[in-house]
């Protein structure tokens, strides 16, 4: 078993932080305690420890993440010899892998050194930490064939220094010569060898990192438009028609600052969309007065306006030094570098590759990264009803970069492009559909006249209710244009799934419609149903909510052990509300014998051993239940909610099941990681079925 990964290279400039983190992410899917140590630093605070931090909730102490620095390295390895350096940094290391299941190394830079061979060292240090190594090869600026002679030299030393060589990386190299490296390389080392091209993106400064190393006063903007990628510098100096002809996608404009006619020329083209820019950036110490500001305000809400004093030149000697770090302070930075890892890195390869010890233990981080993963296994289409809004452009951006699925935003396509634009959001080639000019309007008021014709609705009500987005966009997925819906961060929940009543309709094998919330705890992931929807069903529905809640449960990995809920355990007591849940968990028995069912049970029987051996020994459910259904709306909306504020759960949904084709609903408070989990969730609900056992014994 690898209990450490060290990703090491050969040289600096080979953007390895992508490696970094997307070695992370395969970490925490697997175990919930990772650590992180960097055997040598540089002065100054370590910017990729703080992202792995604030991205994965690490909780160890900055103090323990490195070794020595490089000075303090550099004067031990002088006066004691390389023998004692090393010995210094494994003791180090030890006293970071005793706390974890888990370590990354991250090898050293190879920047300002005074290590003469510093491939040797980290290939040392690797052996003495009982590391396995993800070697990184730099390839920008190289040609396919010094980049493949290259790579098969690095695997060669390492492997000749005794290194355990789990896969080999190739970064940055030219986007058009990916496809032919990575063929050049294909079978030709015995580990695999992944090719990752250039994503100019990355090394692109933000906004706020220009404003900090120029020391620029903000004019105007905002934190979402200062964290906008300048991907591109257009200095300004033509007339206007000529300066907007040079703009480019998310380029930052540099002109003098009492051009006035090209800063509200270049926010104009921003405001249409064409093209979205980066921000202005003002030379000379000018700033356009006030009249023109207010202008420049209402143009590109957000947008940010810098100001310097110098003059052009000296400007743009210190914006072409400039590149793009992932720290904490540049998450999407973090999301494109994952999805560029996920997509040319065979992620589950390498993830049986490196062999971290397996946990029991689920965390709320390792079952959202296992819904991302599943759905990624089989890309499927889901539409956005509410497409202008923040929040939801902000996640179709994540879910997007990370490759989890297909999108189809509804909604004014120039208002969506506009606000887009305004938040530095990227949607690549995401379908835009505006329901109210579509051309499938027509088509679609045909059919959901076909559908509601025994409510009276003709033809000419339905197309003007198929302009409402979530009736256009519940029409979609039923006619095959999309997989699955999602709606309800600014509609209610009656909005939101009145139109999948009345067209998706329920499946042949569900009584009701019903929900559950899939509740993260802090070691576990347990299943609540029903939370969202039917106020008070009775037996029969209670049993249909059971037994469509296991199916759900199964599908997503959590193995179904049902418990009933009442205010009584077992025969203790009585009453309507008892024999209620008493007489569902014997309707679920007599037609599910497989499923393993206890109820009536008290929440504390349910889930704590030691309760359970008092009030319920022997049962193969007490205290370990897993999917907990409630007797009634009340009863469910309330614990969920209490469990979710008190003990600091997350609560993932609601997740509707018992339609023919998925929708689900969004809480109106919906975070933008919120969205990311249910639209994966929808993705998964609408692959085509590959059960576990589990969930092939539930499903049976």
């Amino acid at each position: 078993m690898t209990r450490s990964v060290y990703v090491t290279g050969i040289d600096r400039g080979d953007g390895r932080q992508v490696v970094e983190l997307g070695v992370m992410e395969l970490l925490t899917r697997q175990v919930d305690r990772v650590g992180v140590f960097r055997p040598l630093v540089h002065d100054g605070p370590d910017r990729l420890f703080e992202l792995l931090r604030a991205r994965y909730r690490l909780t160890q102490d900055p103090a323990t993440l490195y070794g020595l620095d490089y000075q303090e390295a550099s004067t031990l390895q002088a006066e004691r010899g390389t023998d004692e350096l090393v010995s210094t940094l494994v003791d180090r290391f030890h006293r970071v892998a005793r706390d974890y299941d888990v370590v990354l190394v991250l090898g050293t830079d190879y920047a300002d050194t005074q290590f003469p061979d510093e491939l040797a060292l980290n290939a040392r240090l690797a052996n003495e930490f009982g590391a396995s190594v993800i070697a990184v090869v730099g390839g920008r600026r190289q040609t396919a064939e010094s980049v493949r002679a290259e790579t098969r030299n690095a695997y060669r030393a390492y492997t000749t220094l005794g290194c355990d060589v789990l896969a080999m990386a190739v970064n940055r190299v030219a986007r058009e010569d990916r496809d032919e490296i990575a063929e050049r390389l294909a079978n030709r080392l015995p580990v695999p060898c992944y090719v990752l091209p250039d994503e100019p993106a990355l090394s692109a400064p933000t906004v706020s990192q220009i404003a900090h190393t120029l020391g620029a006063k903000v004019v105007l903007g905002d934190d979402s438009g200062l964290a906008r990628d300048a991907l591109d510098f257009v200095f300004g100096g033509a007339t206007l028609p000529n300066f907007l002809a040079a703009l480019s996608p998310g380029c930052l404009v540099v002109t003098p600052g009492d051009r006035a006619d090209l800063v509200v020329g270049a926010l104009a083209a921003h405001s249409a969309g064409t093209p979205p820019i980066a921000g202005v950036l003002l030379t000379l110490d000018e700033v356009p007065g006030e009249r023109v500001l207010t202008l420049a305000d209402r143009l590109a809400p957000g947008t940010p306006v810098l100001s310097v004093p110098g003059t052009s030149f000296p400007t743009a000697e210190q914006l072409f030094s400039l590149e793009g770090k992932l720290n904490a302070a540049t998450p999407r930075k973090a999301e494109r570098a994952l999805g560029l890892f996920e997509r040319y890195a065979d992620t589950a390869e390498l993830t049986q590759r490196v062999s971290a010890p397996s946990s029991d233990r689920v965390t709320p981080m390792m079952f959202e990264h296992k819904l991302l993963e599943q759905a990624r296994s089989d890309l499927r289409r889901v539409v956005l009803p509410e497409g202008t809004e923040e929040r939801v452009l902000h996640a179709a951006e994540v879910l997007l970069r990370r490759g989890v699925c297909e999108l189809t935003l509804l909604g004014d396509a120039d208002q969506i492009r506009k606000k887009a634009a305004d938040l530095g959001v990227d949607l690549g080639d995401t379908q835009l559909i505006d329901p109210a000019t579509s051309p499938l309007r027509d088509s679609f008021a045909e059919r959901y006249a076909a559908l509601r014709a025994h409510r009276g609705v003709t033809v000419e009500l339905a197309y003007d209710v198929v302009s409402d987005v979530n009736y256009f966009g519940t029409l979609m997925v039923q006619e095959g244009l999309a997989d699955g819906m999602v709606s309800g961060s600014v509609h209610s929940t009656a909005a939101t799934i009145r139109p999948a009543f009345e067209i998706i309709k329920t499946r042949e094998d569900a009584r009701i419609v019903s929900s559950v919330f899939f509740m993260c705890l802090a070691d576990k992931v347990l299943v609540y149903g029903d939370c969202a929807v039917n106020p008070d069903p009775d037996a029969e529905q209670l049993a249909d909510i059971a037994v469509q809640s296991a199916v759900t449960a199964a599908r997503f990995g959590v193995e179904p052990r049902i418990a009933m809920l009442s205010y009584s355990t077992g025969t203790s007591g009585s009453g309507a509300d008892v024999d209620k849940v008493r007489t569902a968990t014997e309707l679920v028995r007599s037609r599910r014998p497989d499923l393993r069912i206890e109820g009536p049970i008290q929440y504390d029987a349910a889930v704590e051993p030691s309760v359970a051996a008092t009030k319920l020994p022997g049962s193969e459910v007490a205290g370990q239940a897993t999917v907990l259904i409630f007797p009634d709306l009340n009863t469910g909306n309330n614990t969920y909610k209490a469990v979710q504020r008190s003990a600091g759960a997350i609560a993932v949904g609601p997740v509707l099941q018992g339609l023919r084709k998925p929708v689900n609903d969004l809480s109106r408070g919906a975070l933008v990681q919120d969205i990311v989990n249910t639209v994966a969730i929808t993705a998964i609900q609408a692959q085509s079925p590959t059960p576990s056992p589990s969930e092939k014994a539930a499903a049976q």
